[in-house]
């Protein structure tokens, strides 16, 4: 049984230019929430850098769910599409990001690995009761993972090719996980 969580903030539909040309599914195919970070500035250059069309389709890389620092909610693509948000699992999952710096520029600069800005409690509190909302619509959901759960990849890093870098991070060590997890019935996926 889900505890009661506050209401849901409202959220602001505002699809991607792309989204009707990404793959449709049924809600039934969806069994997983991956949590991200955009390792951008703000919510309006995560919308730029969703907006890129970077496959021959004419789409790009986004989540659906966008949940600001004041904890607003945006979504950018439906859940009965396929976003492009996790290799290997987007057939199956909703992207939900945070807007948070990460490691914003220089994502794979060896020297700034760490993830300093904390999420803030209206980020985290809509978060849960998001979570809470696609439970009661989606009854298949099951799990949460975080992005760097699922991408484990390395890369070499952007000032010293030799030394290899995890190609994800997101959502880092600032994610409060104990707090999100005690509020959800949904369980943690690791591979």
């Amino acid at each position: 049984m889900l505890p009661d969580l506050p209401p849901l903030p409202p959220m602001t539909v505002d699809p991607l230019p792309y989204e009707q040309r990404l793959e449709a599914r049924p809600r039934e195919r969806i069994d997983l929430v991956v949590v991200h970070c955009t390792e951008l500035p703000d919510l309006a250059a995560a919308r730029v850098a969703g907006e890129r069309v970077l496959y021959g389709s004419g789409t790009g890389n986004s989540g659906h769910y966008y949940i600001d620092r004041d904890g607003s909610i945006h979504v950018y693509v439906r859940p009965e599409r396929i976003a492009h948000h996790v290799r290997g699992h987007n057939a199956r999952a909703i992207g939900i990001e945070l807007v948070n710096t990460g490691r914003y520029p220089d994502w794979l600069h060896s020297a700034r690995q760490t993830m300093d800005e904390p999420y803030t409690e209206a980020q985290i509190a809509a978060l849960i009761a998001l979570l809470a909302t696609l439970q009661r619509e989606i009854p298949t959901l099951r799990h949460i993972a975080g992005h760097e759960d699922l991408d484990t990849a390395r890369e070499p890093a952007s000032d010293d090719p030799s030394v290899q870098v995890p190609r994800k991070l997101d959502p880092g060590p600032r994610f409060p996980w104990e707090r999100v997890m005690r509020a959800t019935t949904l369980q943690r996926l690791k591979p």
